[in-house]
């Protein structure tokens, strides 16, 4: 465990520590795209965060390598360096769409093309467990194409989870998490050491995420950009594929014992191996409602638009960062539930604790417009979002009709009048530096149009 920490801490801080040079880098390259109509953020914000992820996975890949004990994840099996050639490709498509807005099939294409170098490496679905048959062997064409149709499911799904700050990243920590712990107790209780391998992408992802995050929580100073978000999605398909299609269950000795016939009996047995999926369960049900909505419309599935359940969140009143956390609460209650209900299957409490979580995250989105109140002699002690300002105890006490001009008076603009920025103004979250430069830009466009 304590190697496992160690390269948790390398990859977040390597993370960390290159997004700051990353996004002045991503400033003077200008991929710091105009708003568009779908984008909830209203100043131009730097993209290319996902070339500070791609250094962190190199940094954790490298320093396990070189750990005694994760050594031998590199020398008994070939899928760190598969999951690494897939993720540099895919990477670099991220990179060139982030700059250049390249075309969704092309995307699309190279997602496939990344999925297929890890196959061709050796990270590939084998078989897979199915209820009341057992294990069913894969010829190498099944294999190649679930395997393929997973990556890609799971890449377009946590990049269309990406919608908010820190959103996409903070839910793949959770996931990750939860992942990391159902994989290091296959790992380590049951001594398959089939499950290392996923184990380390998973603690590598947290690291990843963990040192993005704080650069990118609300309000972001940098986002990940397709180059983060489809490599974040690339490293938890690959520990999902190299748990689930290349583990043996049998293995386990789950069938040890009695004969269990019924659907309520196999159940259990099978919801260990299918933890890997779970993970996914929201980005996945947002992909699969984001491509109903828009073919029903007449739209390409590849469309972007604003009906995301983050967006929807916001539709009815949520508050970006409550928005946020209500994903955040019910990733980590699929993750952790699932991870709890195949440690004891047979706990009664299990569910109910489920049941308990599920309805209080009910009665959270019913609630978008409830603010707590935070005493005076609190305030200190809690974030300024929850202190009370002058312009709220003045719109308390003033009709409707003079709330813009309070707000004025306290230096304040009212929500409803705020406009999108421009890239190239000055005060651009800290982005002033492409100021003069964008200036430039359009009078060497007019210039060339004269």
């Amino acid at each position: 465990m304590r190697e496992y920490l160690l390269t948790l801490c390398i990859t977040a801080a390597v993370t960390y520590l290159l997004t700051g040079p990353v996004r002045k880098f991503a400033i003077v390259a200008g991929a710091m795209p105009e708003i568009r109509a779908r984008d909830v953020h209203r100043e131009p914000t730097p993209r290319l965060g996902g070339i500070a992820m791609f250094f962190g996975l190199c940094a954790g890949l490298l320093v396990a390598d070189h750990l005694t004990n994760l050594h031998e994840v590199f020398s008994k099996s070939n899928e760190p360096r598969a999951l690494l050639s897939g993720a540099a490709l895919i990477w670099l498509i991220g990179v060139l769409d982030d700059k250049f807005e390249i075309d969704a099939l092309i995307k699309l294409g190279g997602q496939m093309i990344a999925a297929g170098v890890m196959v061709m490496q050796g990270l590939t679905i084998l078989w897979l467990p199915i209820p009341s048959v057992g294990n069913v062997a894969l010829t190498q064409w099944q294999g190649t194409l679930l395997t393929v149709a997973l990556v890609v499911i799971t890449i377009n799904a946590v990049n269309f989870v990406d919608g908010l700050d820190g959103l996409a990243a903070g839910m793949v920590c959770i996931a990750s998490a939860a992942f990391f712990l159902y994989a290091y107790r296959i790992w380590v209780s049951y001594g398959i050491e089939a499950a290392a391998p996923a184990t380390l992408f998973a603690v590598i992802l947290m690291g990843m995420c963990l040192g993005f995050l704080p650069h990118n929580m609300h309000p972001a100073r940098i986002f990940m950009g397709d180059s983060g978000s489809m490599l974040i999605g690339l490293v938890l398909a690959a520990g999902a594929i190299s748990i689930t299609g290349q583990m043996d269950p049998d293995a386990m000795n789950l069938f040890s014992g009695s004969e269990r016939n019924t659907v309520h009996q196999m159940v259990p047995v099978y919801i260990p191996l299918l933890m890997p999926l779970t993970i996914i369960a929201i980005p996945a049900a947002d992909l699969v409602l984001a491509i109903v909505r828009r073919t029903w419309r007449g739209q390409s599935p590849f469309a972007a638009d604003r009906g995301h359940l983050h967006h929807r969140l916001l539709e009815v009143g949520h508050s970006h960062s409550r928005a946020v956390l209500i994903m955040y609460f019910w990733s980590a209650l699929i993750g952790f539930g699932a991870l709890s209900y195949s440690v004891n299957n047979a706990s009664m409490w299990i569910v109910l604790s489920v049941v308990v979580l599920s309805a209080i995250g009910l009665v959270l989105l019913l609630l978008p417009r409830f603010t707590p109140r935070t005493p005076r002699w609190a305030e200190r002690f809690v974030p300024p979002r929850y202190r009370r300002s002058r312009t709220a105890e003045a719109e308390a006490t003033a009709p409707a009709a003079s709330v813009p001009a309070l707000a004025a008076e306290v230096g304040e603009t009212a929500p409803d009048h705020r406009a999108p920025v421009r890239a190239g103004v000055s005060g651009v979250n800290g982005a002033t530096a492409i100021s003069a430069r964008s200036r430039r830009l359009e009078q060497r466009k007019a210039g060339s149009s004269r």
